[in-house]
């Protein structure tokens, strides 16, 4: 038992390997962030950014205080959408080339951004209840299974009470997981990713699909997620 156990770890522990030797080969750019389809940059983030908006109308949305920027990159969503609608920001993003290029491209809005985390979601751990938005966006496929419900969990706690985490995500058209072994890295179909919600005691309280996107992409949804426990403390408090 052990004997697999320490294999299961290595095999663990090469996919996260592999992952961060593949972003090493990256440049830090926003063509570089989306595989080469930085066209699609501005569609994307007109996408997120009604979705945001639509959380704000929710009946107890979030705040505008501080928000959270999972496998931040380059900034790109920070720039673009995060900026605009919070006071404060942080970012996590392991790769250090990525986030030297987020700090210099962000240093005039200093005021605005609090910490960078150098650090890869597996192993990160949010501050609690500090954060009334979290959002997770091409990322998460970079995290196993039992990891991912984890890091769920920690964002559960890292959340306000009104706090929402935000997935947007590549969804498979095949109904099976589909393994990318040149970046290491997974695309889950729709039933595997809301099983993952709900295994991390999340409920989905709102859904959209990201339109406009070129044929030949994966369909990309968006997913906004709360605790379960707040959503029953919601509900008595409403």
């Amino acid at each position: 038992m052990q004997e697999q156990q320490h294999d299961a770890d290595t095999c663990k522990g090469e996919f996260y390997v592999a992952a961060a030797k593949y972003w090493d080969r990256i440049p830090p750019t926003v063509d570089g962030m989306l595989g080469g389809f930085g066209f699609i940059s501005q569609t994307d983030i007109k996408g997120s950014t009604l979705f945001l908006k639509s959380l704000f109308e929710l009946k107890n949305p979030p705040s505008r205080a501080y928000a959270l920027d999972c496998g931040a990159g380059i900034g790109r969503i920070t720039k673009n959408l995060l900026m605009k609608h919070f006071k404060r920001i942080d970012l996590v993003e392991q790769n250090p080339k990525f986030l030297e290029v987020a700090k210099i491209s962000l240093e005039k809005y200093s005021s605005k951004i609090d910490q960078y985390y150098p650090i890869g979601l597996q192993d990160f751990c949010p501050v609690a209840n500090k954060y009334d938005v979290i959002w997770c966006q091409w990322v998460l496929g970079h995290l196993q299974d039992d990891d991912l419900i984890e890091f769920f969990r920690k964002c559960s706690l890292g959340l306000k009470n009104n706090g929402v985490l935000v997935v947007k995500e590549n969804i498979t058209s095949s109904n099976n997981l589909e393994i990318d072994t040149e970046d290491s890295s997974v695309t889950r179909p729709m039933k595997c990713l809301k099983f993952l919600f709900d295994k991390a005691d999340l409920i989905c309280v709102k859904e959209q699909q990201q339109t406009k996107f070129p044929r030949g992409l994966y369909p990309v949804h968006m997913f906004a997620l709360r605790p379960k426990i707040h959503c029953s403390e919601l509900v008595n408090d409403a």
